[in-house]
């Protein structure tokens, strides 16, 4: 079950134990906020999701309205942008169910890497591949939202016109 989890494929069973050894076992019950987006203290660590769900959400920009961009189930991961970067969250994660995390902090990660580079190394190249492929479905996310807002300025020209004309129909 190890290297079948996505940050762990293709490592070797023990290099996968180096880094399950290395996270801190957490136990969180449903209905808790792990962290919310724009939080800029606690970014140090990331989490392999090992039983339950999370959402994952991110704000609008209108007061109170939130869209949710995953539910994210056992093998993945949360956090990782942080544990990385260090920079503020970029989205909101609560827990759906009663859940079991493996946290591994920045620090832990830096010592992995001295002490066990290939495992480290192998982790590294799967949060990037992770992350890229995350990136690619949010580029093709934003191509299908520009067709939309496209199709629907059209339709909206389309009625301008209309009242515009109906306007000056009634003008005449």
């Amino acid at each position: 079950m190890l290297t079948q989890a996505a940050p762990m494929s293709g490592m070797t069973i023990e290099e996968a134990e180096l880094v399950v050894d290395a996270m801190r076992p957490v136990h969180v019950l449903a209905d808790t906020l792990l962290f919310e987006e724009g939080d800029s203290e606690d970014t140090d660590y990331m989490a392999l999701v090992l039983e339950g769900q999370v959402r994952a959400e991110t704000r609008t920009g209108m007061p109170g309205e939130e869209v949710v961009i995953s539910i994210i189930g056992p093998g993945s991961l949360i956090g990782e942008m942080g544990v990385i970067d260090g920079e503020p969250r970029s989205a909101s994660c609560t827990a759906l169910t009663d859940i079991k995390l493996g946290v591994l902090s920045r620090e832990a990660l830096m010592k992995l890497l001295e002490e066990h580079p290939a495992a480290a190394s192998r982790l590294v190249l799967a949060l990037s591949k992770g992350l890229a492929e995350r990136l690619r479905e949010s580029n093709r996310r934003l191509r299908m939202l520009s067709q939309v807002t496209r199709a629907l300025q059209a339709e909206l020209d389309a009625v301008h016109s209309v009242n515009r004309r109906l306007l000056h129909a009634s003008e005449s």
